[in-house]
């Protein structure tokens, strides 16, 4: 047999398979998301040799929303598919992560590289030939590529899409054909880690943006600090943490920004959403003489319906990739360091006190007679008292997402939402993703919150979770079909109710152990509280899955808000 001079030469030949996932290791992936198909499958058999898991999901958009979730809490994920069907299906969750700037390693089965030369006929084509036009849709929703089309470039082009997606926060491509899965590549590499780390700023232009922020900050008689979700996408939060400490400002969150802030702190106020506000807060951000705005995405569930309302000419913004300062801006310069160094000139500051909200989210609607309905307005402040540090609690666009802007949470406590995208049924596969990444770090508690019709969409989540041992304590929100939908039109129409299904009974449909979870049905107060107080249950020692009945035309005073103000939107346009 011939020998293939240019393998002989190589000094720790890898195959391309085992070197993609032993660098998906390397970042500290764990579970990998997805389905098998046939032009992934040799691939995969190199998944537990670079020690990590097969997770199998029950379809590609649930493996997506599953890795969505995983990177929120872990930092990065990774899902596989195979070539067109698969691919095509995972579109929506990752046009979700890139809306929001989560970081997913999706790489592709695709047919072997002569095939694609010769345009052959292939099932999973449009069969026109065109293998490009897959690769073509993800462009958009990608921020690099990486086609493993030649051993000799294959490892760089690998690690410049994983540091990409680290480094920008968001969704890259990766096909791997099935001719390439076991070409053999110099492994050498995998001796030097992919460089992570963030560009440094211009060390003059960093310094003079930072002379400008104190200059406006020293002037400031009562400036306040608003932290938002990019912040947390793209790992600001020990600056932020930081600065908020040592100037001692009041500090809010927006919806997205839910979690990016110590709530136990003295100097936090709540969140602020324009109208949606927490009590007191919109007085307190809005009266202030600058903003010191971090990480900001201003969409319109974000800020319940367009109502912020300050003004920019009293704002600072700091984000990934460029710095604001009133209406200046300055392209290229991140906030990482700028805040590094803020912190550490700032000085003392001239603040005169402002109004003080309450950061203690007030504990409505406290009545316990037996037969009294559970409501948004009791739930949402009593699932704070009953938080633990370092949960974490999703919540689905609806409902759950308005509702928690009136929880309370303990320090440590991750929120995962996806307000911006907001694609119902997302919360349940992220769901199975955070609580794999929570049994990789320490088992910390996941806790779902979900209405009825977002479940629908995609329950076999629930069937991964099972499989895969995991123990989240998972609240279905029965209250008859889509909430958010009724408020912004149609609340009494047939298309927004739903099939009503006996969903705890899905946990032993889907085959789980019966001494390995436990189902409830909760419909009034004094059952919710007794659950809440049944230690057995807050220590999640098993999957746990509770119907919690609510009625149907009620909702949290910002959801109507925000709906209110997006049918009036809708009606203009």
């Amino acid at each position: 047999m011939a020998t293939d001079i240019r393998t002989s030469e190589l000094r720790s030949p890898v195959d391309v398979a085992e070197y993609l996932f032993r660098r998906l290791h390397e970042v500290g992936i764990r579970g990998v998301h997805g389905v098998p198909g046939d032009f992934n499958l040799v691939a995969l058999d190199y998944i537990p040799k670079a020690g990590l898991n097969w997770v199998g999901n029950c379809n590609e958009l649930n493996a997506g929303y599953a890795a969505d979730g995983y990177a929120r809490v872990k930092g990065i994920s990774a899902v596989v598919t195979t070539f067109g069907v698969g691919e095509l299906s995972l579109l929506n969750a990752i046009a979700g992560a890139y809306s929001e700037y989560v970081p997913i390693v999706h790489i592709v089965g695709t047919p072997s590289t002569l095939s694609q030369h010769d345009g052959l006929l292939l099932h999973h084509t449009l069969g026109n030939g065109n293998f490009e036009v897959f690769a073509d849709m993800s462009h958009n929703i990608s921020c690099a590529k990486a086609k493993l089309t030649d051993p000799h470039d294959a490892a760089m082009l690998i690690d410049n899409a994983i540091r990409e997606c680290w480094v920008q926060s968001r969704p890259v491509y990766i096909t791997l054909p099935t001719d390439m899965v076991q070409k053999k590549i110099e492994g050498e590499r995998l001796k030097t880690p992919i460089e992570l780390s963030f560009p440094l700023n211009d060390t003059e232009k960093e310094d003079y943006v930072v002379d400008v922020v104190l200059k406006y900050l020293h002037a400031a008689k009562n400036p306040i600090i608003l932290v938002d979700a990019c912040a947390i996408r793209h790992r600001a939060l020990e600056e932020v943490h930081e600065f908020i400490e040592k100037s001692g400002l009041p500090v809010f969150v927006a919806p997205m920004g839910k979690g990016a802030v110590n709530e136990s702190l003295p100097n936090y106020g709540g969140v602020y959403a324009g109208n949606g506000s927490n009590a007191g807060v919109a007085e307190r951000v809005e009266s202030s003489d600058l903003v010191l705005s971090i990480g900001a995405i201003k969409s319109d569930f974000n800020t319940a319906g367009f109502t912020y309302r300050v003004s920019q000419l009293s704002t600072i913004d700091f984000h990934s990739g460029y710095m604001r300062v009133r209406y200046s801006e300055y392209p290229g310069i991140h906030m990482h360091g700028v805040l590094r160094k803020v912190t550490a000139r700032m000085g003392k500051l001239n603040i005169e006190a402002g109004p003080t909200p309450d950061n203690e989210i007030a504990k409505k609607d406290q009545g316990m007679s037996q037969g009294e309905v559970i409501t948004h307005d009791w739930l949402w402040p009593r699932v704070g008292q009953w938080l633990e540090p370092n949960d974490i609690v999703l919540t689905e666009t609806g409902t759950a997402n308005f509702g928690i802007w009136e929880t309370k949470f303990p320090k440590g406590v991750t929120a995962i939402s996806q307000v911006l995208w907001g694609s119902i049924g997302y919360s349940v596969g992220a769901c199975q993703g955070a609580a794999l990444a929570a049994k990789e770090t320490g088992d910390r508690r996941t806790i779902l919150f979900v209405g009825d019709g977002s479940f629908e969409l995609t329950a076999q989540e629930l069937s991964t979770m099972i499989r895969n041992d995991l123990k989240p304590i998972i609240f279905v929100i029965c209250n008859e079909g889509y909430t958010i939908e009724r408020y912004i039109h149609g609340m009494d129409a047939s298309y927004n109710d739903i099939q009503q299904w006996k969903y705890k009974d899905l946990v032993s449909v889907f085959g789980a152990d019966p001494k390995k979870s436990r189902t409830y049905q909760v419909k009034t107060k004094q059952e919710a509280e007794d659950l809440f107080k049944d230690e057995n249950f807050s220590s999640a020692p098993y999957l746990q899955f509770v119907e919690l009945y609510m009625p149907k035309e009620d909702a949290p005073k910002a959801l109507k808000l925000t709906a209110e103000a997006s049918a009036k939107t809708n009606a203009k346009q």
